[in-house]
């Protein structure tokens, strides 16, 4: 008897393995990083007994569990990251970013924005735009799943992983705690909304991490999820594509990220689908029970 072990379950214990070699080679005092050690593989055993003891031909009950674990998932993994931020380098590197693009662009995009271009609607416009990412992989998956687009579902959950894996090792790479650590004692305005604007500050305040912000994950998955609709789902693509790039506008807006990190972690998004849809007929291999 074979089980089905898609190719983003291989991902996900691949990514598991190797954050677990790349903790016990840098971490360093080790001991802060047991919990680290502990999760990853905890998760790639985990990853194999959903594999070897839910058969995801025998019902639909169980293809939901192989389909949605991983997005379950990621918030973990993206957790994680908050103890790996040095592992390599001991402070972030916002200075040669900020200097970068200073020198490419003119001005800091953030800066400017907090001088000239605030204004409550408009806002609560963008931050609509950038609170929806918290429901676009959900609504997304469950929507390819009640239609029964299982191959579509199973690339999809492929190319967020490799997304999400990528920015997740660039986190620690290169380091970047974003504008509103960075510039924190330089903006003049404070940016007001009455219900979106602050429904992002109260995930974020709770929810996010000091640094992963190069690359932007937010605005590469929303990417990578535009591009199955355009490719699958045409209509829905062109419905979406204002909150995308008003997502993109709101992760700069907001004060989350630089325009390098946006432009990175789109670039990732891109790269990692069209690699994705070129071997997509190999996204189911079997192993031996």
């Amino acid at each position: 008897m074979t089980k089905k072990m898609f190719l983003f379950e291989k991902l996900i214990i691949g990514y598991c393995w190797l954050m677990a070699v790349i903790v016990i080679l840098l971490g360093r005092p080790f001991a802060e990083y047991t919990d680290e050690l502990i999760f990853y593989l905890s998760v790639s055993a985990l990853t194999f007994l959903i594999v070897y003891f839910i058969d995801v031909d025998k019902n639909r009950f169980n293809k939901a569990i192989r389909y949605f674990y991983p997005a379950i998932m990621f918030s973990f993994f993206y957790r994680m990251t908050g103890g790996q931020m040095f592992l390599l380098f001991d402070s972030f590197f916002d200075w040669q970013l900020t200097a970068f693009e200073l020198s490419f662009l003119g001005v800091n995009p953030t800066l400017y924005i907090d001088a000239h271009l605030l204004n409550v609607w408009l806002n609560e416009i963008i931050s609509f735009c950038y609170f929806s990412y918290y429901f676009m992989i959900p609504v997304f998956m469950i929507s390819v799943f009640v239609k029964k687009d299982y191959k579509i579902l199973a690339s999809f959950i492929t190319s967020t992983c490799i997304m999400f894996f990528s920015t997740y090792i660039l986190f620690f790479l290169y380091p970047i705690e974003g504008p509103r650590w960075h510039f924190a004692g330089l903006f003049q305005n404070t940016i007001d909304g009455p219900f979106f604007r602050q429904a992002v500050k109260y995930i974020i305040a709770n929810g996010a991490v000091h640094g992963g912000c190069m690359p932007s994950s937010h605005f590469g998955v929303a990417l990578v999820i535009w591009m199955y609709c355009y490719r699958y789902y045409r209509k829905t693509a062109w419905v979406i594509l204002p909150i995308i790039i008003g997502l993109g506008v709101g992760t700069v807006w907001g004060r989350y990220h630089y325009v390098s990190d946006v432009f990175v972690g789109g670039l990732i998004g891109f790269i990692g689908t069209i690699i994705v849809w070129k071997y997509d007929n190999n996204l189911v291999n079997s192993i031996k029970k």
